[in-house]
This record gives structure tokens, sequence and C-alpha cells, in this order.
């Protein structure tokens, strides 16, 4: 895939990444690159992000799950690869990663999975979150501040899926598509 905007060379990267608070590995990575094209925007959108992944109180699981539905929903290569490291690193199991695929027919995921699986699709879809899916969110998630950043979660990360294939970021080079087996979903840009 090329990019639809270039990136920013390299050698520019790394005031860029500090000015945004990240650390000094991302500046190798394809979407700050990308994004470091107006770095006001670099900046809120990694704040946001950097808030949602390093200041959250929605268990990790969760939330990795959430990004992972998305990612196979919408085809966003960059982000199902992106997070299949961070679900490697939380030490979420394979195998209930790659159940967000087909999580109806999965036997893998516990009932808090499912609830919030469920809320990422009805947004998908373009709905709300239906009432009965919320009383079934409130019943594994019963803090209101995780509530609401389960929310804020699934509009980050269809928003970041948006982003990402309308502007056509790539992978990294040499990292594998679609870990950890190569299936895509029928949609994916890649």
């Amino acid at each position: 895939m090329t990019e639809r905007v270039k990136m920013v060379p390299a050698a520019q990267m790394p005031p860029l990444i500090e000015a945004a608070g990240l650390p000094p590995a991302a500046a190798t990575r394809t979407v700050y690159r990308v994004l470091a094209n107006n770095p006001t925007v670099l900046n809120v959108v990694t704040a946001q992000i950097q808030t949602l992944i390093r200041n959250n109180s929605l268990p990790h699981r969760l939330r990795e799950l959430i990004i992972m539905r998305i990612g196979w929903v919408t085809g966003s290569v960059y982000e199902w690869t992106s997070h299949w490291r961070i679900c490697t690193e939380l030490g979420i199991p394979p195998e209930d990663v790659l159940a967000v695929r087909d999580w109806r027919a999965s036997n893998r995921l516990s009932p808090a999975d499912r609830a919030v699986l469920q809320a990422a699709d009805e947004t998908l879809a373009g709905k709300t979150i239906s009432d009965q899916t919320w009383t079934e969110i409130t019943r594994h998630v019963t803090v209101p501040g995780q509530q609401v950043e389960l929310v804020v979660d699934i509009a980050n990360w269809v928003c970041a899926s948006i982003l990402l294939r309308s502007l056509k970021i790539p992978l990294e080079d040499g990292v594998m598509p679609w870990p950890p087996d190569g299936v895509r979903p029928a949609n994916a840009e890649d």
C-alpha cells in the first residue's frame, strides 16, 4: 500500500515526536510520520491515544479486544497488526484475540468480552449501543468512569481505523500484515 500523504523524513521526526510526548522509537512508526505533516494534529491524536492506552482504567483485555474487532470488521491492516503486538505484550492469548473474527461462534470469550464486542459491532453498524447491550456491559463494567472510557475507546478506534484506511498508512518495512496467520477480512485494504 502506498500512503496518500508522504511521510515526514525520519531525520525531521525526533523533535516532533518529543513535542508530542511520545517515546523516541515512535519516530520510526509510519502513522506518526504521516501525521507529523500537521504537528498540531499529531499532538492531539497522540494525546488521546496515549491517554487511552497508558492512563486507562478499563481492563486492557477489553480495550484490546474492542480494537481488534474494529480492525477486523473495518479491514484495517495497520490497526490489526499494531494491536496484535500490544495484545501479545499484554499476554492476551492469541486464540482469544483471533476469536474476535467470529466472536459469536467462539467459546473462548467471557461474558464481559462478548458484551463489549457486541457494543463495538452495534457502533460499527452505524448505531448507538442498545439498551440491552448496555445493561449487559454494566454487569461487567460497573465503574461509571470505565463505562465512559469504553464508549470513548470504541469511538476512538473507529476514528483511528478511518484515519489509517483513508490516509492509506502503510505498515513499517518488514512487518508481516495480518498476524499471526495472514488471514484477512474480505474488505481488507491491502
